[in-house]
């Protein structure tokens, strides 16, 4: 009996490794190479080589350093899953004053997928609400030849969105400076008219809301409402991954 447990096992995590590495290489294919990719290329590597060797290796690894392997991978499949659907709550109302569309991926000069997808929720908002101010942000990464604000503002205009609509940030490499540079220039816009209180919202991938509503308020934006964009099936994984790790620093370092 205890053979057979031990086969079925193998099999598992021969298949699991298989399907979580295959995931990781084809993603890496489409998207920008980033952590998330990486972490999911290593986890597919090590889940696959512990089944391969898996009757060898329970019997030398200490018992305890097993444990924690399956506690971390159980904690993965609650966390992930967990962070995709709490983020497809959205709560915005429409009469918002400004959004904030997060960005996302360029290659080259062509906006990536996930950034398309952010940059379509805030066109389906604006076509519910078309007072509103619609802020684009992100500076230049790599494997980018423009910035990811400039990327964005192209993509919006091109569909209908009046360029006089679109602010551009063009400064931030992270979530908090996204929010940080938009309400900089927000405030002096918004100032401008003589209003010092306005209603925000932000724009992004359903993974990442609980995440970006943390960094709005701490860069002073306070509680904001928010609307999600579906991430593809594809990208699922190494997303989830990344943004575990993400959550991690931010819970540690507060940014």
């Amino acid at each position: 009996m205890k053979k057979t447990i031990h086969i079925v096992m193998q099999i598992i995590f021969i298949i699991l490794g298989t399907l979580v590495l295959a995931n990781g290489l084809y993603a890496s294919t489409v998207c920008n190479m980033n952590a998330g990719l990486i972490v999911n290329i290593l986890l597919g590597i090590i889940i696959l080589a512990y089944g391969i060797f898996y009757r060898p290796l329970i019997k030398r690894i200490p018992k305890w350093f097993i444990g924690l392997f399956y506690l971390g991978l159980t904690v993965l499949a609650v966390v992930i899953p967990t962070l995709f659907i709490s983020g497809r709550t959205d709560n915005v109302t429409y009469q918002e004053d400004a959004i904030i569309v997060l960005g996302a991926a360029v290659r080259g000069e062509r906006i990536s997928g996930a950034l398309q997808r952010r940059l379509d929720a805030a066109i389906d908002y604006y076509e519910e609400n078309p007072e509103v101010v619609i802020v684009v942000t992100g500076g230049k990464g790599p494997q980018e030849d423009i910035t990811e604000a400039l990327a964005m503002e192209r993509y919006l205009v091109a569909n209908g969105i009046p360029k006089d609509k679109i602010i551009k940030e063009e400064k931030a490499t992270s979530t908090y400076e996204n929010f940080k540079y938009s309400k900089e220039l927000l405030d002096e816009y918004f100032g401008q008219q003589g209003k010092t209180d306005y209603e925000l919202a932000y724009i992004t991938d359903d993974y990442h809301i609980y995440r970006a509503g943390q960094l709005a308020k701490i860069a002073g934006l306070g509680e904001m409402t928010h609307c999600h964009s579906n991430t593809h099936k594809t990208i699922i994984l190494p997303s989830g991954l990344r943004e575990c790790m993400a959550i991690v620093k931010l819970w540690v370092f507060k940014n």
